[in-house]
């Protein structure tokens, strides 16, 4: 059956997992691999006095240990962040290159200090618990404004401040002209929660250095093995050319595999040096402590308005948490993807932004599903809906008469981000009448005689997807009719095996059983923007269709040949070239024949650079239920109308948005990093102290598709990996603060736990 854009077809990769044929990083088998240990840092912040290796070293099994000397020795590199400098002017950021692990000085908890190898998992395990460190406790700073006040520590001599990043843009000049004018001006402080990433896959490595090749392989739970190959030939100061980098099949990343960690330039350096292969994969308990984390903004926010409630002019100060390092794209998020869309969907005539990336003596902060726009968007719907309740709008009114409308598209923003597409009323409406809103105030009267609290919210969300801007491809015909389709990102579980031979199949007229999909190694594909920013389909869909195009042209080139007949009288449909006005006619499998005798193969590499985003958006609503006398909130129901442009596969775009939800409902309602504030000793560093959503804290979820194609891509397709990790915390909050709103409370921030619920209704009840 020819495959169809469109086509709501089951996932063909399911099988091979459901049925535990699947191979993760911990499946793959290696002749004669050895186990690597980190020791790291209990302290958040301490001089090392002492290391000694000894004893350790003389335990059984025990191949190798190795300390900051030994990597100084060694001439490795430091960890360099990826982006280096503020896009939008070219200016530096602050920062020190992370070392591979610490020296003299220890700046966060779980930091690696020493690296253990031997013969077995145990031994190694046995052997660090006999490394001797003695440390001196030094001061410390968690919170991200305590780092930026003059008597805060500092984290780095080099570093002024502990500033990383600040930049402000928009119109600083005329803004404070707009607010002295106002009708009205509404004011907000509001803390984004820091979040651990947690993917079901822990982050690991294994290396295998070939004395014949003189080549460094390494395989690993990653999302971007492109730019995992490219950190750690820096690391190693070798060329990229002698590095391979291989994913597996990978449990999850969700932003925290996207960039490099110190530990895989250690653990292929060390391959090299015993001559063997070695694995390591963090515990759970060292993914709490050194996964990059996600989120932990706190910003002072103002919203001016007119009689109407028309909105004016905003102001955002935002400090944001990096953590010990800036590292991966962190810095890049902040001046970038943060300040994309800082008004979101709705007019705002004049936005002034300022922005300060902080470092601090927690884990550093990375990318987490939705950066930069979940915090956005967070502030812009908490500031409308405390707009609507100071100045006596009902909320949906207040956010419908903001939006701008399909007749605006494209827009430009006060801060000069263009979006290209979009209907934000009508998604609106569909959302509130999906959602029974009209029939909300008899749901709340019901449940208002059974002493619990009622609350419905809304929130809309929109976000700019693409990443990295090149992408390219690779498609192969084959002897046997079946095409390999080579593709420089990656599948981490979102269904590639099953939407790329689709669009593949779909734009040739054929059979998507006759295309094979290939990715996940280096060596098959030079360049690859990786997995990120939900930018496959787009990057990697719209790379699938200019080859194709370049195949069509070859082809026909081909065919005309054979036929001895003009390019011009040959035209290509359902698979087939087709001389016009006769019934001759040759397969593209049959051309691809005659190109491979000809020397001229159909087979076709294509890389693109993007010129613009693609804008998923939509609205999502929350009715939640509250006890009172716990505090206690039930999510009753989740209701979610989107647009991502045209749709591959619907199935597989409903189980993003599932998956989305599910995480934007556990930051909502349950997710927090906390540090002890005398110690700086993470508190939520397991499963036991850090909640994560179970199956009976979510509803059944509504969705439904209000599609308006992208003008960006020629397929008219959006990213939709994100938005409800994005819009569920503000929307679920929206609610909860509704419920709340009889007791006089405007404002919680997150997660909205019982304790945190209870709390705020017994010091407003006294």
């Amino acid at each position: 059956m020819v495959a169809v854009i469109g086509e709501a077809s089951s996932r063909v990769e399911d099988k091979k997992f459901l049925t535990g044929a699947g191979k993760y990083l911990d499946d793959l088998e290696f002749p004669d691999v050895c186990y690597a240990v980190f020791i790291r840092s209990p302290h958040a912040h301490a001089r090392i006095l002492s290391l000694s290796t000894a004893i350790a070293k003389e335990m059984p099994g025990v191949l190798d240990i190795v300390t900051a000397d030994d990597v100084e020795l060694s001439k490795l590199n430091a960890l360099k962040p990826f982006i280096q400098e503020n896009p939008n002017t070219g200016e530096r950021f602050s920062f020190v290159e992370q070392p591979l692990l610490a020296q003299n000085i220890t700046r966060y908890q779980g930091e690696p200090i020493v690296l253990v190898i031997a013969a077995t998992l145990a031994q190694a395990l046995d052997a660090s618990e006999r490394v001797e460190i003695e440390y001196s406790p030094l001061s410390h700073v968690v919170d991200v404004k305590e780092a930026v006040s003059h008597k805060s520590i500092k984290l780095n001599s080099q570093i002024d401040g502990n500033i990383a990043v600040k930049w402000n843009t928009g119109n600083s000049e005329g803004i404070e002209k707009v607010f002295d004018n106002a009708d009205q001006v509404v004011s907000l402080s509001i803390q984004n929660q820091r979040i651990v990433t947690n993917p079901m896959e822990p982050r690991g490595v294994v290396a295998d250095w070939s004395k014949r090749t003189g080549r460094y392989t390494l395989y690993g739970s990653s999302q971007n093995i492109h730019v995992m190959r490219t950190c750690v030939a820096d690391m190693l100061g070798v060329t990229e050319e002698s590095v391979r980098f291989i994913a597996p099949d990978v449990g999850g990343g969700f932003g925290s595999k996207n960039f490099c960690y110190t530990e895989y330039g250690l653990i292929a350096w060390i391959s090299k040096k015993l001559r063997r292969p070695v694995k390591w994969i963090a515990s759970r308990s060292e993914g709490f402590l050194s996964d990059h984390q996600g989120r932990d903004h706190q910003s002072e926010v103002q919203l001016a308005l007119g009689k109407d409630g028309k909105f004016l002019a905003l102001k955002v100060t935002s400090y944001a948490n990096l953590g010990a390092y800036l590292v991966g794209s962190a810095g890049g998020v902040q001046v970038v993807q943060y300040a994309n869309l800082p008004g979101t969907v709705y007019n705002v005539p004049v936005i002034e932004l300022k922005i300060l990336g902080v470092l601090t003596n927690t884990t550093p902060i990375g990318v987490f599903r939705g950066p930069g726009y979940a915090e956005a968007n967070l502030i812009i719907e908490r500031i409308i809906d405390k707009a609507a309740h100071q100045c006596g709008f009902d909320r949906a009114e207040l956010r419908r008469m903001n939006l701008y409308k399909a007749d605006d598209m494209p827009f430009t923003n006060a801060l000069g981000g263009v979006v290209d597409s979009g209907n934000f009323p009508k998604v609106l409406d569909m959302a509130l009448k999906k959602a029974d809103y009209s029939g909300f105030n008899a749901r709340k009267k019901k449940m208002d005689l059974n002493g619990l609290l009622r609350g419905i919210g809304f929130a809309y969300h929109i976000k700019g997807t693409g990443g990295a801007p090149d992408e390219n491809v690779d498609v192969r015909f084959n002897e046997d009719a079946t095409i390999s389709l080579i593709m420089g990102t990656q599948s981490i579980g979102q269904g590639h095996e099953t939407t790329f031979p689709q669009i593949l199949a779909s734009q040739l007229g054929i059979s998507k059983n006759k295309v094979v999909l290939a990715s996940s190694d280096t060596d098959r594909i030079a360049f690859g923007g990786g997995h990120g920013s939900s930018r496959s389909t787009y990057m990697g869909g719209t790379a699938i269709f200019n080859a194709v195009q370049d195949i069509i042209s070859k082809g026909k080139t081909i065919a005309a040949n054979e036929f001895e007949t003009s390019v011009e009288d040959l035209s290509f449909a359902n698979g087939s070239f087709t001389v016009s006005g006769t019934d001759k006619s040759l397969s593209i499998f049959e051309v691809a024949e005659l190109g491979r005798n000809l020397k001229h193969p159909l087979d076709t590499y294509k890389k693109w650079t993007r010129e613009a985003m693609t804008f998923p958006n939509g609205a999502h609503v929350a009715e939640v239920e509250i006890d009172p006398d716990t505090g206690i909130v039930k999510l009753k129901s989740y209701t979610a109308v989107d647009d991502y442009g045209v749709l591959v596969n619907p199935s597989i775009v409903k189980g993003q948005m599932h998956g989305a939800i599910a995480q934007g409902v556990g930051q909502a309602l349950l997710e927090t990093v906390i540090y002890d504030e005398s110690s700086a000793q993470m508190l939520t560093g397991s499963f036991m102290d850090y909640a994560v959503p179970r199956a009976d804290d979510l509803p059944f979820y509504e969705t439904a598709f209000e599609s308006t194609p992208c003008a960006t891509n020629p397929l008219g397709v959006k990213g939709c990996g994100e938005a409800g990790t994005i819009a569920a915390p503000s929307a679920i909050s929206s609610a909860i603060i509704d419920a709340l709103r009889p007791f006089g409370i405007t404002h919680i921030d997150g997660p909205a736990t019982p304790e945190k619920i209870w709390s705020l209704i017994r010091s407003t009840s006294r």
